[in-house]
């Protein structure tokens, strides 16, 4: 949900601001969503979301199903979402890297590079081989930047005071989970601190287990996550600690590290 800057900042375009938390709420397992639903997710009004989806409709930008009045999103965010991984140059040289990550001895891992939003990371490129168990996660993934591995990850790559300002955003965006966003960070920076790693043994989901290390882009701008998991019964913690750690802050520093 968008603040409401306007009143203090002359060069914010609020409608702007809106349309784009509209295509933002779509998620990667829905298909069409209704203005009502659209609505309890921006916290948008009803008639302030019917004005914004038929003008983004219009454009290109969401598809209108005749039948159910839904939407889903349409071909011109195709546009927009290709043209940010073709500006994410860390994971052109990536490629490679992830490749050999997945390659290891455990035939179940899940290999991903993660970049922030909000207080989300979101998967820009992932590797997995082709076993029946593994994790469906892929491009485009929003996992929470606080308890999954790869988000813990990008925490411990940033600043002091960027840190600081992404605990507060997810505060202000689910104030009751302040203590555990607060804990949750502590742990990522005493593991980072200890392995050089970020863990998530169960913390985002029960049934699976993860490690993550922290890169920044070239030109320093940017925290990304490189995250090696699975499902926790056929990917121990034991086994990424002891066998895909050391893999893990290679790949690291094959890739210019933080």
């Amino acid at each position: 949900m968008t603040t409401e800057p306007e009143e203090t900042d002359r060069q914010f375009v609020t409608a702007l601001a809106r349309g784009l938390d509209i295509l933002g709420c779509f998620r990667t397992e829905d298909r069409y969503l209704s203005n009502h639903v659209i609505a309890q997710r921006t916290g948008l009004a009803r008639p302030t979301v019917s004005r914004l989806t038929y003008t983004l409709m219009k454009t290109g930008h969401l598809h209108r199903h005749d039948d159910s009045g839904e939407y889903r999103l349409g071909p011109k965010v195709l546009q927009l979402g290709f043209g940010a991984l073709a500006g994410v140059n860390l994971r052109e040289r990536a490629d490679e890297v992830l490749t050999q990550l997945c390659s290891g001895p455990n035939p179940y891992l899940t290999i991903a590079l993660a970049e922030r939003s909000g207080i989300r990371a979101i998967y820009v490129a992932a590797r997995r081989q082709r076993q029946a168990v593994s994790l469906s996660i892929d491009v485009g993934a929003r996992l929470p930047l606080f308890y999954s591995g790869i988000g813990r990850a990008i925490l411990a790559g940033m600043t002091p005071a960027e840190r600081d300002a992404a605990l507060a955003q997810g505060i202000e965006e689910f104030p009751d989970q302040r203590d555990r966003m607060t804990e949750s960070l502590a742990e990522a920076l005493t593991d980072f601190e200890q392995y050089g790693y970020c863990t998530s043994f169960g913390a985002w989901k029960p049934e699976i287990n993860a490690i993550a290390a922290p890169i920044r882009s070239l030109d320093g701008s940017s925290v990304y996550g490189l995250n090696v998991g699975g499902p926790s019964f056929l990917v121990s913690a034991e086994e990424l600690h002891r066998t895909y750690g050391p893999r893990l802050l290679r790949a690291v520093a094959e890739l210019g590290g933080t």
